[in-house]
């Protein structure tokens, strides 16, 4: 098969240049051919990894025995014997009068924090920490939203060994201590609110709230962010304000920790039941997100990095980690488009020199369809767009292009809160082809498996990794023995990694997700990916969001409905409905045109604005709403009786 034509490469001075062509060079391998460099850190996983240690000069207490001692998947043993610290590197390579952190927010205001300045204020609230008791393995949880607060407070936890976890204040309380209480935390950072669309949001309410369904807790530090008035009602434990433990003078001291120490708790969506505590290693992410962000997004020393997240998605993990490679990271805090400034990210990108500018493809797809022009603002800093959270449409390649600059690398990547980084996506060195990821990042043992467990090549099939990845869970929260771990990925194809996601591999090389394995369209024996449903349906400017649902029903027959949101103003008539008909099937197939076309209000998301197309499912099958999905894990939880109506009056209509 013929290759195609790639959308996008970069000049071959500027591959050349790059860390990830100086890092093939220097383990002896032609940077220029990116497949070759893959096969490479895949077959050879012990000198691939070791090469990343020494590339980015990893600083280990005590050195490691071997890089893999066992490979079993789970439970693979990584650079056994080695004792180091991730805030320690996440702070070596800071320049002492260079911004480490730009705070942004949506009103356009900044403000700069050295790495002078975070070396000291790290130092400080790590040495109260320490004074309230914290050590290796004690656990500091974050109530905050994505401002250097919240970074300070996790380098801090994380410099005296303690794990750490986070989630932002648009969670109510109960909802976050659902995830919190599972770890008995002894302290609680908690901010007075945060902005959003205009609005100042009071949240010390809530944080007290929290702090009473947190029994274990010892202290509370408050951050004045909004600079309201301290709690207007007393704490269960000792409160400490903000400016008294970050102010001290103070040495940093890390400590030095097992490679495989637990360094943060992430956890899942909590679309069903308590939430998954999911726990990841100091070793595992220090080595995972140097390759990341080092090698496949180039950051180094004088590069910005602005990523749109809030603190309970995994890119606020990435964000952070980009101070490991000497480049400036910047924090945000409110809406990603404010109704007062619907292009203020570009603003912000343009204003502060940014290099990296990240996002997600309801963005991209949003300010396209709502005509904002980013062009407006000199982007020419901006040298890679980066793109997740769902599957890139192939149509969002050219206004990149056209609005953004033709000199911007766009990197669609795909990969998971679960092992904290990238799965597919893009390189200097690697074409970009529209709608498809790059490749398989390094050291990602990626494949498509059919229904018999065997690799496929330009067929859809199961997303798979074969072989182990630094940044694996070292187990799950509460899971003893393993089981839920187990359970979570390895229970269709034992040692082997099912993440969950259809994907197919193409000849070329790279990798296009078609979506959700366990949400999957299976018409008539031939599976569909929701994706190109959604993709070919929200291009419409009729169309503000759809959703397509496969379902089983009982008396054998399937119904495939898509549910569609209008844009303001639009009534979905026929000729609306024979119009998405047609997009369908011309931009997908004649197999993807769904049974019904049906108005709804609204489609339900997690929090991280991923579509709920499994609890939809369960909701349209009858199964009462408190079994499919707990409340404080979407957005608006008042679809759930308006979809499972929507299952009863079907249901009732196949009775007659």
């Amino acid at each position: 098969m013929t290759t195609p034509e790639p959308f996008f490469t970069l000049e071959p001075q500027a591959v050349s240049s790059s860390r990830i062509a100086d890092f093939a060079r220097r383990a002896g391998v032609d940077g220029s051919d990116y497949s070759a460099l893959h096969q490479w850190s895949v077959t050879d996983l012990e000198g691939f990894w070791g090469a990343v240690w020494a590339y980015f000069g990893v600083e280990a207490q005590s050195p490691y025995e071997r890089v893999l001692a066992e490979e079993t998947m789970p439970g693979a043993r990584w650079f056994t014997g080695a004792t180091l610290n991730y805030a320690h590197h996440a702070l070596r390579n800071l320049a002492d009068d260079e911004a480490a952190i730009i705070a942004l927010d949506e009103t356009g205001s900044s403000y700069e924090v050295t790495g002078r300045a975070l070396r000291s204020q790290v130092a400080s609230v790590a040495a109260t920490l320490r004074e309230l008791g914290i050590g290796q393995g004690d656990r500091v949880v974050g109530y905050l939203p994505n401002t250097p607060h919240a970074i300070i407070s996790f380098l801090a936890a994380a410099s005296l060994g303690a794990v750490w976890s986070v989630c932002g204040q648009d969670y109510a309380p109960k909802a976050a201590a659902d995830r919190f209480a599972q770890l008995d935390p002894t302290v609680l950072i908690a901010a007075d609110g945060y902005l959003f669309n205009g609005t100042s949001h009071d949240r010390r309410e809530a944080a007290l709230r929290l702090a009473e369904s947190l029994p274990t807790l010892k202290a509370t530090l408050l951050v004045d962010h909004l600079g309201l008035p301290g709690p207007g009602a007393p704490y269960p434990s000792l409160v400490v304000p903000w400016e008294d433990a970050s102010t001290r003078t103070e040495e940093l001291i890390c400590t030095p920790v097992p490679f495989d120490h637990p360094l943060w708790v992430v956890f899942s969506s909590g679309t069903t039941g308590l939430p998954k505590g999911i726990v990841h290693g100091h070793g595992g992410v220090l080595l995972e997100h140097l390759k990341t962000l080092g090698l496949h997004s180039d950051l180094g020393p004088g590069d910005r990095l602005l990523w749109y997240t809030t603190t309970h998605w995994m890119m606020w993990n990435l964000v952070v980690s980009t101070l490991l490679t000497g480049a400036t990271t910047c924090t945000y805090d409110g809406s990603p488009a404010p109704h007062a400034k619907l292009d203020v990210l570009w603003e912000l990108a343009a204003r502060h020199r940014v290099t990296v500018f990240g996002t997600s493809p309801q963005y991209l797809l949003g300010m396209a369809k709502f005509g904002i022009d980013p062009s407006g603002h000199d982007l020419s800093s901006v040298r890679v767009v980066g793109c997740t959270g769902s599957a890139l449409p192939a149509s969002a390649y050219p206004w990149v292009r056209d609005h953004v600059g033709d000199h911007a690398l766009l990197a669609s990547i795909s990969g998971g809160t679960d092992v904290v980084s990238g799965f597919a996506g893009s390189a200097p060195n690697t074409p970009v082809w529209a709608g498809e990821l790059s490749a398989p990042h390094l050291g990602v043992a990626l494949a498509a498996y059919d229904s018999d467990g065997l690799p496929v090549i330009d067929q859809v099939g199961e997303l798979v990794i074969t072989r182990p990845m630094p940044s694996m869970p070292l187990y799950f929260w509460n899971d003893a023995d393993g089981t839920r771990y187990r359970d979570a990925y390895f229970d269709s194809y034992p040692g082997v990694w099912r993440h969950g996601d259809w994907v197919s591999v193409t000849g070329h090389g790279s990798v296009v997700v078609h979506g959700r394995s366990d949400s999957t369209l299976n018409r008539n024996g031939v599976r569909l990916g929701s994706a190109d449903i959604h993709e070919a349906v929200e291009l419409l400017p009729e169309i503000t969001e759809a959703l397509v649902i496969g379902v089983e029903e009982p008396d054998g027959g399937y119904w495939m409905p898509l549910f569609v949101v209008p844009a303001a103003g639009v009534d979905l008539d026929d000729t609306l409905r024979e119009t998405i008909k047609e997009v369908i099937r011309t931009g997908a197939s004649p197999r993807h045109v769904p049974d019904e076309i049906l108005e709804v209000p609204a489609i339900p998301h997690t929090r991280t604005g991923k579509k709920l197309e499994v609890p939809v499912k369960r909701l349209l099958q009858g199964t009462p709403a408190e079994q499919v999905v707990s409340s404080a894990a979407v957005d608006n939880p008042d679809l759930f009786d308006y979809y499972a109506r929507l299952g009863a009056r079907r249901r009732s209509r196949r009775k007659e």
